[in-house]
């Protein structure tokens, strides 16, 4: 019997009980499984070895990096700390800058929601806005008060750009999607395209230029009910899809 894809996705490393912990919310687990993947997850630590990062990897079947309370450590990308910027997990940025090469170079499909955006551009060499609230001419992008179904409401406008690897996955030009993140792009890294755009001009998504696998990141939470929004589902689809193609190549089916 077929087995389903094994999909790698990043922990966070948090104190339980006064004890180091490895966690994912249980949202991005969910929703894997909804798109017929099986998710496993990935422990993190500040220090990483390369050969062990290219057995896991080699291992999977697909990588998503999810999003986080905590923010990419603003020296990564050659900024001082601003005042709103308080939360940090140096275990998950030394864990996602070192895995994110080599999945590109073993063509494993990734999906980065949020966090994950913001690390793949930071991976690239990009840069990030710390507080988008205080750049003249952005929006306020933190999720509003209230209980999850409002946070997690469809709260902007997004323009999706022609041409690119989003589009290619979802016919209409205009969507609306949610939004609940202090950071954003500042600068785009070397090597990445722009896939999507806020109203106010902040990119809502990426994609890794010359990438032959599914490589796309968002800025937005498309885990959230992903079956009950288009876009959402086209991005979860095609990435189970991108998963379950991988998985065809490194293991034949059975007769």
């Amino acid at each position: 019997m077929q087995t389903r894809p094994l999909v790698g996705v990043i922990a966070c490393r948090r104190e339980v009980e006064g004890h180091p912990a490895h966690m994912v919310t249980d949202k991005y687990l969910t929703a894997l499984r909804q798109y017929g993947l099986e998710p496993v997850v990935l422990p993190v630590w500040e220090t990483v070895e390369g050969a062990d990062i290219k057995l896991l990897l080699t291992r999977l079947d697909g990588l998503v990096l999810t999003g986080s309370y905590t923010n990419v450590v603003p020296q990564r990308y050659g900024a001082e700390r601003e005042p709103q910027n308080t939360r940090d997990d140096p275990s998950r940025d030394a864990a996602a800058m070192a895995w994110l090469p080599v999945a590109l170079d073993l063509g494993v499909p990734l999906l980065g929601i949020c966090r994950g955006f913001q690390e793949l551009n930071v991976a690239f060499g990009g840069s990030l806005h710390q507080a988008v609230q205080n750049v003249p001419g952005r929006f306020d992008h933190r999720e509003p008060a209230g209980d999850r179904e409002t946070q997690y409401a469809p709260s902007h406008d997004l323009e999706i750009l022609p041409g690119g690897r989003l589009a290619a996955l979802y016919p209409e030009r205009q969507a609306r999607v949610n939004s609940l993140h202090q950071q954003g792009v500042e600068r785009l890294g070397e090597g990445l395209t722009a896939e999507a755009m806020a109203p106010d001009g902040l990119i809502e998504a990426i994609s890794v230029t010359d990438a032959p696998a599914f490589t796309l990141a968002v800025q937005w939470h498309p885990e959230w009910r992903p079956r009950e929004h288009p876009l959402y589902d086209a991005l979860f689809t095609a990435f189970a899809q991108a998963c379950m193609q991988r998985q065809a190549r490194i293991e034949p089916l059975p007769a």
